[in-house]
Parts: C-alpha cells; sequence; structure tokens
C-alpha cells in the first residue's frame, strides 16, 4: 500500500507542471478581461516547439523557445480579441483548431505521423538521504519544473493580490473604464497579459514533452488545456486555487495510471476507455459541484472600447 501511496505522489508531481502552468496562464489572461479558451492550442504549439528545438540545441533552451512560441500564437488571440474586438470564445476555439490541424502537419512532414525523435529530457533532481526514506522519496527524481510550478502559484498570488501591477489587472478585468480614468493603459495591459497567459501555457506543453515524456506525440496535450481552464474556474479564477485544482486533477490522472499499472486486472473489468476518461470525468464532477459559487471578472469576454467612454 505505502509503495501504491508513493506512486501515486510521483506520478502526480509529474503530471501536475504542465495543468499547473496552462491554468495559471487562464488566469492572467482572463483576471485582465479576456477569455481564454485557447489554452490547449498553445499547449500544443509550445509542446511542439520545444521537442523540436531540443534536437538541435541543449533543451531548457529548446523550453523557453516552447514559450515563446505560446506566446506568439496568443499575440494572434489578442489581435483578434482586443483589437478587432472578435468573439473571444469562438477566437479561442478557432486557434485550437488551426494548432491541431497545423502541428500535425508539421509532425508528419517532419518527423512522421506518430511522434517526433526522442531527445535529452530535462536534468532531473534528487534529494540526497530524503530519497531512501519511504514516502518522502516520492519527492525525489522530478525536473525542476516541478518545483517552479509551485513557486509561481505563490509568486503569482502575491503579485496579483498585493502589488500595483496586480491591481491594474485586477482593476482591468473588473472595472476598465475606472482603470483608464486613473491613466491605466487598458488595451496594453490586457495585451501584455494574454501574450504572457500564451507563455505560460507554452511552458506547460513543453514540460509534457521535455520533462514528462522525451518527445512530441500526435495527441499532445490531450485535453488537458481544456482541463486547465476548468482548474481556473474552479479555483474562482485565483492562482492558488488554480494551482490547488490543478493538482487535484493530476491526481486524477495519476490514479487512472496507477490502476493501469498496479492492478493490470481491472482491465479486465473496467474498459480501457473508461480509465482513460477518468481523469475528465472527475474534471466533469468537480466543475457540476461548483455550480454558480465562482464569479468570473465583471468586464470578463466585454471587449474594451475607449471611444464609449
Amino acid at each position: 500500500m505505502l509503495e501504491l501511496l508513493e506512486a501515486l505522489v510521483w506520478s502526480t508531481l509529474e503530471f501536475a507542471p504542465a495543468l499547473i502552468f496552462a491554468a495559471l496562464g487562464a488566469v492572467l489572461s482572463e483576471r485582465s478581461g479576456t477569455v481564454n479558451v485557447g489554452v490547449e492550442g498553445m499547449m500544443r504549439v509550445g509542446a511542439f516547439a520545444a521537442a523540436a528545438f531540443a534536437l538541435v540545441m541543449p533543451t531548457p533552451l529548446a523550453v523557453l523557445l516552447g514559450m515563446a512560441a505560446g506566446a506568439l500564437f496568443a499575440a494572434i488571440h489578442a489581435v483578434l480579441c482586443i483589437s478587432w474586438r472578435s468573439d473571444q470564445v469562438i477566437s479561442g476555439m478557432a486557434l485550437n483548431l488551426v494548432a491541431l490541424a497545423g502541428i500535425t502537419f508539421l509532425l508528419e512532414s517532419m518527423f512522421g505521423p506518430s511522434t517526433s525523435p526522442s531527445i535529452a529530457q530535462l536534468g532531473r533532481s534528487g534529494f540526497g538521504p530524503l530519497a531512501q526514506v519511504p514516502l518522502l522519496r516520492a519527492l525525489s527524481g522530478h525536473t525542476a519544473l516541478t518545483w517552479l510550478a509551485a513557486v509561481l502559484a505563490l509568486a503569482f498570488h502575491l503579485v496579483l493580490g498585493r502589488t500595483p501591477v496586480g491591481l491594474r489587472i485586477r482593476a482591468v478585468g473588473e472595472k476598465p473604464s475606472a482603470a483608464a480614468t486613473v491613466g491605466v493603459d487598458v488595451i496594453r495591459l490586457r495585451y501584455l497579459c494574454v501574450i504572457g497567459s500564451g507563455a505560460l501555457a507554452g511552458l506547460g506543453g513543453a514540460a509534457l514533452s521535455t520533462a514528462t515524456l522525451d518527445r512530441f506525440e500526435h495527441n499532445m496535450p490531450a485535453g488537458l488545456g481544456f482541463m486547465a481552464v476548468a482548474a481556473m474556474v474552479f479555483g474562482r479564477w485565483s492562482p492558488l486555487g488554480a494551482f490547488g485544482a490543478a493538482a487535484f486533477f493530476a491526481f486524477g490522472r495519476a490514479v487512472q495510471i496507477g490502476l493501469e499499472s498496479s492492478f493490470p486486472s481491472v482491465s479486465d473489468v473496467v474498459p480501457k476507455g473508461v480509465l482513460l476518461a477518468l481523469p475528465y470525468f472527475l474534471t466533469l464532477v468537480v466543475l457540476t459541484l461548483q455550480g454558480k459559487k465562482s464569479r468570473a471578472p465583471a468586464a470578463l469576454g466585454t471587449p474594451w472600447e475607449p471611444e464609449a467612454r
């Protein structure tokens, strides 16, 4: 039983960073007033870019380029939604479809229909003597992205809640007209938040292809972007709430993998498709229980029109 618990903790820490980064990115965009359901596509672009660049350069640098790719893809969303005032949900879904088709084309053109070649994974670190302690050794053997995700969630919480920059972000998401009257450039700040959202989503995708795995797979990120958006909603648009929800969903993914690996006979009773759907079913259950308790930012999804002031 202890070994199973260790395996669940280890797997949760392994899968959580991708979800946490993407969920924090969604929080950043939506707290500034721009709906971002294109997180899935941004993760896909970041994952492919990181894996492709890691074939010709050190993996840490490739991860940064994966972030940049996600940010550039998010810039398209920013132009469509902020400058052109397009429907923000439709824009995000369109970007997801473009990423699905475009990355599939690049994958097949460059590497083949299924996966990219294997790359050098990000380095993993241990905790010395702790690596021999039961249960605590589950904390060992992870990449730096695992711990960066936790630190970033706390830092984001402090910035958003206790700094002038965070106050401006919250203001343009709640009352952009009031923020503009005190000199805040609403359009510029929303652009920065959406692009920053894409960078975080790209980092989440890069974590999948360079840390969780050692390659890009054709179905990546397999719905994790939508799960990250659900984590944001369940976390009530707060960094720490999104962090906790993302970790909870990652635990659901770990349970699915643990059941398949530790109890192979379970597949004789439960169809494999049901096991694969377990994390997503858990997401639906959580959102259903959430009900109407969450309150989105007041100006979320509303384009800013300076001339209408």
